[in-house]
């Protein structure tokens, strides 16, 4: 990525926190909840808190630049898709916790061990509480979309996008947890789960939202959008995957190994397994849903992964995806704007070099 691309990605995540941060500030006004009840303000605080600790906003960053590949004019629209974007991806993340039993997200608690702590003797509530909360961020998503300011054809295609985009990624999560019973997965599955549980609502739908908000068409360019979207999504497993093993606890805000003491098939546990045998392999199997799995174990199974080659045929893998993801964009140029073109096209690469 050149500085001055960088530059407007950093300028797109200071100006979305701004906005998300005066879209809760406000949202008491917009809501018809009960007056007197404290659980509605503590949920709404809970939602709160964990959006506002986002990341890299990335999938605001491509909704930009997909509305860029049209015009450089400011469209209708954008803040609202952002808006809905990040409210799903808050969805996401309370429910994936809930059924990954996760204590901690972002640096903080995640929603599910906060209510927990907050009702330690009422397990069933700080559960119902946790759905909740996810399913008031999926409904928000899409009522921010319905006042958008934008035409009202605009508006209904963003809506009809990020309802799909959902009902694609529940399908996913559903095939996610399908894939860890019976026997290990082979790659068409691996790449079936990236697809529907990351790619189409991290990539797909903010790509047609911004083509949307600038006056495009999604809807001629699908097969294009959705093969660059699934590379790029099964790129983005494979990084999420690789971290888990790899990364550093400190910067992911939650601890290594998670998908090894969870028991998932991972693209790094698929690796693993695919190219260690003996007792080597007799250690991985050990550790592989094993909760109380020390983080000593995780190091000694992360060094049997470099030494196996697991993890070198793993970055390989990631980066021949996407370099073919790069090459489809680079396609673009007769089409569209050259400038933002470069940006999907150089993207793939930089997040899988950030990756190590």
């Amino acid at each position: 990525m050149t500085d001055q691309v960088l530059h407007r990605v950093a300028g797109y995540e200071t100006r979305f926190n701004a906005l998300f941060e005066e879209y809760f500030d406000t949202l008491d006004v917009r809501l018809d909840a009960p007056s007197f009840s404290r659980f509605t303000q503590e949920c709404l605080a809970l939602v709160r808190d964990l959006a506002l600790r986002g990341g890299k906003r990335m999938r605001v960053v491509l909704l930009h630049e997909a509305a860029r590949l049209v015009s450089e004019e400011p469209a209708e629209g954008l803040d609202a898709a952002a808006l809905s974007i990040e409210l799903l991806q808050t969805h996401g993340l309370i429910h994936d916790d809930l059924i990954d039993d996760s204590p901690t997200r972002r640096g903080g608690p995640s929603t599910y061990y906060a209510y927990r702590g907050r009702f330690p003797r009422h397990p069933q509530a700080a559960l119902g509480l946790t759905v909740l909360a996810g399913d008031l961020a999926l409904a928000l998503s899409l009522q921010v979309l319905l006042d958008a300011k934008a035409p009202l054809a605009v508006r209904q295609a963003m809506v009809e996008t990020q309802a799909r985009s959902a009902s694609d990624t529940f399908m996913g999560q559903i095939v996610d947890l399908e894939r860890d019973f019976g026997t290990a997965p082979d790659e068409d599955v691996l790449h079936t789960v990236a697809d529907y549980k990351s790619a189409r609502y991290s990539v797909l739908a903010p790509m047609k939202l911004g083509l949307l908000a600038a006056g495009e068409q999604p809807a001629l360019f699908e097969q294009e959008l959705r093969g660059y979207a699934r590379l790029v999504g099964i790129c983005g497993q494979m990084r999420d995957d690789y971290l888990d093993l790899f990364g550093d606890a400190a910067v992911m805000g939650k601890p290594t190994g998670g998908d090894l003491r969870d028991g998932k098939h991972s693209y790094t546990v698929s690796a693993l397994l695919s190219a260690v045998s003996g007792a080597e392999r007799a250690v991985v199997e050990a550790a592989l849903g094993d909760r109380s799995c020390t983080p000593e174990t995780v190091t000694v199974v992360r060094e049997i992964a470099e030494s196996s080659g697991a993890a070198a045929r793993l970055r390989a893998d990631m980066r021949r995806h996407a370099e073919q993801a790069g090459a489809l964009a680079a396609r673009w140029r007769p089409r569209w704007r050259d400038d933002a073109v470069e940006f999907f096209e150089l993207l793939p690469l930089w997040s899988v070099d950030r990756a190590k």
